[in-house]
């Protein structure tokens, strides 16, 4: 039963990950028909976000050591400790979700300008273009980050509030069951962002305008609104959330150059498995296939079946499109004959 109670948080998290990619994916292709495969190198900037803003951060001044006694000795002390003492030391500790405060305006910018600087000119055309323009992009962001942070992973560690683990045993009545806290907050953020994306298209005006430009573009736009802008300010947020997602994914696993690539594949598979311009569908679909993944990776299940956590999630896809083309929650025509 503690296995089993294990491995359904492991895909929650992990489901959370792909829920959120997934969530801005379907987002970009549902307003402006975009197939964006560099949606995962948006994920993996924000990464970086944290990793860069922890550096800025972590900038130091070569001190003496005045513990040792024997000879001069020297240790690196970052200029925030020096200059607040135990609060310095606080916000270095918490770098990680502080650097969502950078994320945000960071991510909101990128997205825009590769909305207005690329995507654009790109709506028109086939979607094997838009795949080639928006891959040849991601390989770009990623040789770039490479160049600048190396190819070695960066270690990133939670705050010491979350850096041990949770007794959940006393949840389920299980003694001695505990789970990595860090982890259970993920789960949790990815559950407030994608409850702030859904009220933000359901309860605001704003919302209510993407959504009716999405069923019918040009009606809104004969109404005179510019859709055009709104659906510009859309891929921002997408990035947005995309980045939030790898921001706060770091401590988890350690940010890498190829991070975002790692991520992309499974999640444009969870948003063909939710079905194609379904927000409901990616979200789904993400938690999931993350639990379903999980329980392909233990050991039991590989015993008999050796590789199966490697391509679970795209047999689950092959079947589901055998059976129901649009997806699970795809709009009725959407992928079908």
């Amino acid at each position: 039963m503690d296995a089993i109670i294990l491995q359904i948080l492991n895909g929650l998290d992990k489901g959370g990950a792909y829920a959120l990619i997934a969530l801005g994916l379907t987002l970009i292709f549902g307003t402006l028909g975009v197939v964006n495969f560099a949606h995962g190198a948006l994920f993996m900037l924000g990464a970086f976000c944290a990793v860069a803003f922890s550096m800025v951060l972590s900038i130091s001044e070569r001190v003496r050591d005045e513990s040792v006694t024997f000879f001069e000795a020297y240790k690196e002390v970052p200029y925030l400790e020096i200059w607040f003492g135990d609060t310095g030391r606080t916000i270095l500790d918490w770098s990680v979700p502080l650097s969502i405060l950078v994320a945000i305006p960071f991510m909101l910018l990128v997205g825009l300008a590769m909305e207005r600087g690329l995507i654009r000119f790109f709506y028109k055309r086939s979607h094997a273009e838009q795949i080639l323009v928006t891959f040849g992009l991601a390989i770009v962001l990623q040789e770039i980050v490479k160049h600048y942070f190396g190819a070695n992973p960066i270690p990133m560690t939670a705050p010491p509030a979350f850096a041990g683990s949770a007794d959940i045993g006393q949840w389920f009545g299980i003694p001695g069951l505990s789970y990595p806290m860090w982890r259970i907050v993920y789960f949790l953020f990815s559950l407030a962002i994608i409850g702030a994306v859904f009220a933000f298209l359901q309860l605001t005006t704003f919302g209510m305008v993407v959504r009716a430009g999405m069923a019918d573009r040009e009606t809104v736009g004969l109404l005179g609104i510019n859709i055009g802008r709104k659906f510009s300010i859309v891929f921002g947020l997408a990035a947005v959330v995309a980045g939030l997602a790898g921001v706060m994914y770091t401590p988890i696993l350690s940010p890498n150059y190829h991070l975002g690539m790692d991520f992309l594949v499974l999640s444009f598979v969870v948003v063909v498995v939710g079905g194609m311009g379904s927000l409901g569908g990616a979200v789904v679909a993400g938690f999931l296939l993350g639990i379903l993944q999980s329980f392909s990776s233990m050991t039991e299940i590989k015993a008999i079946l050796p590789g199966i956590d490697q391509i679970i999630i795209y047999l689950v896809a092959v079947v589901v499109l055998l059976v129901r083309p649009r997806g699970l929650m795809g709009r009725k025509g959407v992928m079908e004959a």
